[in-house]
C-alpha cells in the first residue's frame, strides 16, 4: 500500500473568500492545468504534425471543436466533485454493478497503458534530441524524474501543480517562438475553421486529434483533484466555487487548445507548402524544422517536447492511481504501478519501432476509452439524487449527450472504414 499524504482539512470556502478575490482564486484555482497537461501530450504532438504536414490547415476545426468539448468535459468532472465529494470512479463502483464497474476499471487500466507509450516515448524522444540520450535509457530517465515530481504531490497539491504549470509554460513558450519563426496564412487558418473531412485518412488522424485531446485518464482525475479541496457550507457557496473552476477550466483548457492549434499551425507552415514530407516522424518533423526553420525552432520543438513528456507522464500515473483506488479500493506503490504501465512503452522503445506511428494509433485507442468516462459522467450529472442542487440542467445533459453521440459515431465510422470497408 501507499503510503499516504499526511491529512489537512480542507479550507472553509468562507474564509478563502475573505482574503480576496484574487488571492483566494489563486489558492483554489490549480486542477485544469494538471488536467491541461494531458492535452498537450506527445500524442498531440504527432496527431498535430501529421495532420498539419498532409492537409494543411484543413483540421483546424478538428482541433478547435475537440478542445471546446474538452472544456465542457473537464469542467463536469470538476462540477461533480464539488457537488458530491466523491470523484467519478469512487461513484461509478458505488451506484452500479460489480460487475459494470469491473468492467470500467479494466479499459481504464487499457487506456492508462495506452497514454503512457505517448508520454513516455516522447519524452524519451525529447530527451535524444535535446541530449543525445539513445531512447530506451531515456524512457527509464522519464520514469525517475515523473516520480520525482510526483514526489511533490505528498508535499502538498499547490507545489506539485506549480511544477507542471511550469512545465505547461515551456510548451507554450516553444511553440510562440516557433509560430513568430515561421508565421501563419490568416487566410488558409480562417478556411481551415470550416469543418471538412477530405478523406478516410483525415478521418483517421481527426479521431487520433480527439483521442489526443478529450484525455479518459483526466475526466477520472479532474473530479478527485476538486472533491476535497475546499470545504463548503451550502450549495450557495459550492456555486460561487464552480464559478471559480469555470474559469480555471477555460483559462488551463483555453491555454493548451492555443498549443494544439499552433502546432498544427506551424506543421501546416513548414511541411504542407513542399508536399506533406519530412514530418511522417517526429524526429523528421525536428530535422525538418531545423532545416527550413533554423535551429532555434528546432530545439524551441524538442524542448517543448521534453516538457510535455515528462509533465503528463507523471500526471499520468497520478489518474492511474486515482482510477484503481476509486473503481476497485486498492492503491498499490507507485513504484510499482509504473513499472506495470510503463512496459508497453519501453517494448516500442526497445524494439525500434516507429515511434510517431505508434504515437498516432495510441491517440486512437484513447479515441475509444473516451465514451467509458463520458457516459457515467453524463448518467451521474443528470441525477438529482447524485448531483443535489447541483444537478446539470437539461440543456447540459443535451449538449453532453451530443458531444458523447459525435465521439461514438466518429470510433463506429473509423472501425467501419478500418475493418469492413
Amino acid at each position: 500500500m501507499v503510503a499516504e499524504a499526511p491529512t489537512t482539512a480542507a479550507p472553509a470556502f468562507g474564509a478563502l473568500r475573505r482574503r480576496g478575490r484574487v488571492p483566494g482564486a489563486f489558492f483554489i484555482g490549480g486542477p485544469a492545468f494538471v488536467a491541461a497537461v494531458a492535452y498537450i501530450d506527445p500524442g498531440n504532438f504527432a496527431t498535430n504534425f501529421a495532420a498539419g504536414a498532409e492537409y494543411g490547415y484543413a483540421l483546424v476545426w478538428v482541433v478547435v471543436g475537440a478542445n471546446l468539448m474538452a472544456m465542457l468535459v473537464q469542467y463536469q468532472s470538476a462540477k461533480l466533485g464539488v457537488a458530491t465529494g466523491r470523484d467519478l470512479p469512487e461513484l461509478c463502483r458505488d451506484r452500479y454493478s460489480r460487475p459494470v464497474s469491473r468492467t470500467l476499471w479494466v479499459q481504464a487500466e487499457i487506456v492508462a497503458m495506452a497514454t503512457d507509450i505517448a508520454e513516455f516515448v516522447g519524452a524519451a524522444i525529447g530527451l535524444y534530441l535535446v541530449f543525445g540520450i539513445p531512447l530506451f535509457p531515456a524512457g527509464l530517465i522519464t520514469a525517475v524524474v515523473a516520480f520525482a515530481i510526483l514526489a511533490l504531490e505528498q508535499r502538498g497539491h499547490r507545489k506539485f501543480e506549480l511544477v507542471i504549470v511550469g512545465l505547461l509554460g515551456l510548451v507554450l513558450l516553444g511553440f510562440a517562438y516557433d509560430l513568430a519563426t515561421v508565421g501563419a496564412s490568416p487566410a488558409e487558418f480562417a478556411a481551415g475553421l470550416v469543418p471538412q473531412l477530405p478523406d478516410s485518412g483525415a478521418v483517421m488522424l481527426a479521431a487520433g486529434i480527439i483521442g489526443a485531446t478529450v484525455m479518459p485518464h483526466v475526466v477520472y482525475l479532474h473530479s478527485a483533484l476538486t472533491k476535497n479541496r475546499v470545504s463548503c457550507a451550502d450549495d450557495g457557496e459550492r456555486r460561487s466555487l464552480l464559478k471559480v473552476y469555470r474559469v480555471d477550466v477555460v483559462v488551463a483548457l483555453g491555454t493548451a487548445g492555443l498549443i494544439n492549434v499552433t502546432m498544427m499551425v506551424v506543421a501546416a507552415s513548414v511541411f504542407h507548402s513542399v508536399g506533406g514530407g519530412g514530418a511522417d516522424s517526429i524526429e523528421s518533423a525536428h530535422d525538418g524544422l531545423l532545416r527550413l526553420a533554423g535551429g532555434g525552432a528546432a530545439i524551441a520543438f524538442a524542448v517543448a517536447l521534453l516538457a510535455s513528456g515528462l509533465s503528463s507522464a507523471s500526471v499520468g500515473t497520478y489518474a492511474g492511481q486515482v482510477v484503481m483506488q476509486g473503481f476497485i479500493q486498492r492503491r498499490i506503490p507507485l513504484f510499482a504501478r509504473r513499472a506495470v504501465t510503463m512496459v508497453p512503452a519501453l517494448t516500442v522503445l526497445a524494439l525500434g519501432l516507429p515511434v510517431t506511428t505508434t504515437l498516432v494509433v495510441s491517440q486512437v485507442v484513447l479515441s475509444f476509452g473516451i465514451p467509458f468516462a463520458l457516459v457515467p459522467l453524463l448518467l451521474l450529472g443528470r441525477r438529482v439524487d447524485v448531483m443535489g442542487g447541483l444537478v446539470n440542467r437539461r440543456r447540459t445533459t443535451v449538449l453532453m449527450s451530443t458531444v458523447a453521440g459525435v465521439i461514438i459515431a466518429l470510433n463506429v465510422y473509423l472501425l467501419w472504414d478500418t475493418f469492413l470497408r
